[in-house]
C-alpha cells in the first residue's frame, strides 16, 4: 500500500497499491493508459470502498480550477476536483449560483455528482441535476466529453456513474443569477404531525430539513431555508406545526456549539452562506462518524418514518443525528432520484460498526416495503440482489461502463458485487 490513506470520517482505509496526483490531463491520460486497474480518488467523503482499488488510486486535488463561466449561457466549467465550497464563493463573487448544495460545502463536485449526492427541498432534484457536460478519460487513455443536449439518454447514464466510467477531468454546470437565503430553526415537531401534514411541512420553503435523535416520537429541530425576496418578512412566525422557534443559533447536535453551523435567527445572506449547514472554514465534523442513508418514494413518507420510528429504541443508543429530507426526480439511471421525487431518512452513527452493522438490516427489513434504495456513498447492508432489482436501467448502465472500458479496468469490488453481481 503506498501510503496508509483514510477517509475523511476515518472509518475505512484505502487498500491501492499506489496513489497518484498528476497535474494535467495529458499526465492523466499516460497514467491511466498504462494501468490495469484504476480509480478516481476525490475528498474522501463517502464512507464505504466505492472510491478503492488494488490497483493505481488517482487524486484530483490539482483539478481544482473554475475554467471559465459562460454568461450567456448560464454555465460554469470547472475542473473535477474543485470542492463546492471554493466554486460558491467564486460563483457568489461574480453574481451567479447552482441550485442547491449538500449539508457540506467541503466535498467535491466530480464525486459529489458520481454518487447522487443532494440537498434538501421538494423543487431541488440531486446535485448531479445541474451537470451539463462530463468530461472522462476512458480506459484506453482517451478523453471523452459527453453533453447533456448531444448526447441525450446516454449522457443521463454517465452523470451519476459510481466511478466506474472513466476518472472525470471537468464538469459543467448550469447557473442562475445569485439569490439570499435565511435560515429559522424550529425545536420540539412532534413526529404524529407528519402524518397529516408531512407534504405542508417540507414544502414550508426552498429547504427544510427535520432532526431527530430518536430518544422520543418527536424531531428536535426543523430547519427552513427560505428564499429572501425583497420586501419579503424577515422571519417566519413563533410556531411551525407545533414546534416553537428557537432562540439562538443551534447544531443539528444539541449539544454541540453552533460555532460551525451556517447563520440562522432568520439572518438573510447569499445562497451559498446558508443553503450548506455547515460553514465551509470550519472542520465538518463532530469527530470520527458513520453515515446511512436510505432514499424512498415521497408518497411512503409518512410510512417509512413511521417504521424506522418504530426501532427508535435500538436506533437511538448508536445514534448522534437523523436528518430527514426531500429530493426532486432526475433523469440519471443510477440515482436513487431516478423517475421519483424521494424522502432521504439519513443517519450519523457513533463510530461502532459491528453495532450499526448489526443494526442495519433492521432497518432494512422496516424499509423494504417502500422501495429503499441505499446511498451509494454511505455504509448499507442491503444484499447486492436486491439493490440491483431497485435500478430498472442497471442493464444498461452494465452495457455503458463495457463501452469506455471493456476490460473492467475501472472496475473494484463494490462496483463488481452492488452492479454487475460477481461477489
Amino acid at each position: 500500500m503506498a501510503e496508509n490513506l483514510r477517509n475523511w470520517a476515518g472509518n475505512y482505509t484505502y487498500s491501492a497499491a499506489r496513489i497518484h496526483r498528476p497535474t494535467s490531463r495529458e499526465e492523466l491520460q499516460e497514467l491511466v493508459a498504462g494501468s490495469s486497474r484504476v480509480k478516481a480518488l476525490g475528498t474522501r467523503h463517502s464512507f464505504n470502498h466505492i472510491a478503492d482499488t488494488e490497483g493505481d488510486l488517482v487524486s484530483l486535488q490539482n483539478f481544482d480550477q473554475v475554467e471559465s463561466l459562460d454568461r450567456e449561457g448560464m454555465k460554469v466549467t470547472v475542473g473535477a476536483g474543485v470542492c463546492y465550497g471554493e466554486l460558491c464563493r467564486y460563483l457568489g463573487g461574480e453574481g451567479y449560483a447552482i441550485h442547491n448544495l449538500a449539508s457540506l460545502p467541503h466535498i467535491s463536485v466530480a464525486g459529489a455528482c458520481a454518487t447522487a449526492t443532494h440537498g434538501s427541498g421538494d423543487r431541488n432534484a440531486s446535485l448531479a441535476s445541474a451537470v451539463a457536460a462530463i468530461e472522462f478519460v476512458a480506459a484506453d487513455g482517451s478523453v471523452v466529453t459527453l453533453d447533456r443536449d448531444k448526447d441525450g439518454d446516454r449522457f443521463n447514464g454517465a452523470v451519476v456513474n459510481l466511478g466506474g466510467l472513466g476518472i472525470v477531468t471537468r464538469v459543467t454546470l448550469d447557473v442562475s443569477p445569485t439569490f439570499d437565503v435565511s435560515q429559522e430553526v424550529y425545536e420540539s415537531l412532534p413526529l404524529g404531525r407528519l402524518e397529516e401534514h408531512f407534504d405542508a411541512i417540507s414544502s414550508a420553503d426552498y429547504s427544510v430539513s427535520l432532526f431527530t435523535d430518536w430518544s422520543q416520537a418527536a424531531f428536535n429541530q426543523v430547519w427552513i431555508k427560505r428564499l429572501v425576496h425583497e420586501g419579503s418578512p424577515s422571519e417566519l412566525g413563533p410556531t411551525f406545526h407545533g414546534a416553537t422557534l428557537a432562540s439562538d443559533h443551534r447544531h443539528p447536535i444539541a449539544t454541540m456549539s453552533a460555532e460551525n453551523c451556517t447563520p440562522q435567527m432568520g439572518q438573510a445572506g447569499p445562497w451559498h452562506e446558508r443553503l450548506p449547514h455547515f460553514r465551509l472554514e470550519f472542520t465538518p465534523s463532530s469527530g470520527e462518524e458513520l453515515q446511512s442513508e436510505y432514499l424512498v418514494p415521497r408518497q411512503h413518507a409518512w410510512s417509512a418514518i413511521h417504521a424506522v420510528s418504530e426501532l427508535r429504541e435500538r436506533i437511538a443508543p448508536l445514534l448522534q443525528i437523523s436528518e430527514i429530507r426531500t429530493i426532486a426526480a432526475d433523469e440519471h439511471w443510477m440515482s436513487p432520484f431516478y423517475g421519483r421525487g424521494c424522502v432521504g431518512i439519513h443517519f450519523t452513527w457513533v463510530p461502532d460498526w459491528e453495532a450499526v452493522r448489526a443494526l442495519l438490516p433492521e432497518i432494512d427489513a422496516r424499509l423494504a416495503p417502500f422501495e429503499a434504495r441505499p446511498h451509494w456513498g454511505k455504509l448499507f447492508t442491503m444484499p447486492a440482489a436486491r439493490v440491483q432489482a431497485l435500478y430498472e436501467r442497471l442493464p444498461d448502465f452494465r452495457e455503458l461502463l463495457a463501452a469506455y472500458d471493456p476490460n473492467g479496468k475501472f472496475r473494484n469490488a463494490f462496483l463488481d458485487e452492488h452492479v454487475f453481481g460477481e461477489s
